[in-house]
């Protein structure tokens, strides 16, 4: 019997302190994508019809489904509002090892909160799939948006914490 195509979904929001344009930057700019989301390389067009390749290393340890983690996601950016949001469509994961999963979206929103120097930051990717590397593909998704916003927050809170520090050293 054949399994069944299902749509699956993560959707994660975080709040950042920073505001909607600085939080869209941080997926666009290669050494912002190193510095929150470890990626090694990005190619990133913030454009509609733009692409949107990063890379990661892959990890020493394998998972017993999908193999070593890390490889490559890439996808084309079909909407792009700046200082808002924008949408990846035909994305793929390509593992390191085996068959890539795709295709997905990636929606990301950025919406202004408090003074307006935070950032509700709101990601969903989703995809059509079958079978168990699918599930499981979204399942490790599931906590690594988890993992991946939290360190975001983090990577801004530092630089605001840098800044900070300079300022009171130039007074």
């Amino acid at each position: 019997m054949a399994t069944e195509a299902k749509i699956l979904d993560v959707t994660r929001t975080q709040l950042i302190q920073a505001p909607p344009a600085r939080v869209m930057q941080l997926f666009f700019s290669e050494a912002d994508l190193k510095g929150w989301w470890q990626v090694t390389r990005a190619f990133t067009l913030p454009r509609t019809l733009g692409t949107y390749a990063i890379e990661w290393d892959s990890t020493d340890f394998r998972d017993e489904i999908l193999g070593r983690l890390g490889g490559t996601f890439h996808g084309t950016v079909m909407d792009f509002r700046p200082h808002a949001s924008f949408f990846l469509a035909e994305a793929y994961w390509q593992p390191p090892d085996g068959d890539p999963i795709g295709p997905m979206a990636l929606d990301v929103q950025c919406r202004p909160h408090g003074n307006g120097r935070q950032t509700m930051l709101t990601v969903k990717q989703s995809g059509e799939g079958e079978g168990q590397r699918w599930e499981r593909y979204f399942s490790i998704m599931n906590r690594g948006w988890e993992g991946a916003l939290e360190e975001m927050k983090r990577y801004i809170d530092k630089e605001i914490e840098h800044t900070r520090m300079a300022r009171e050293s130039r007074t």
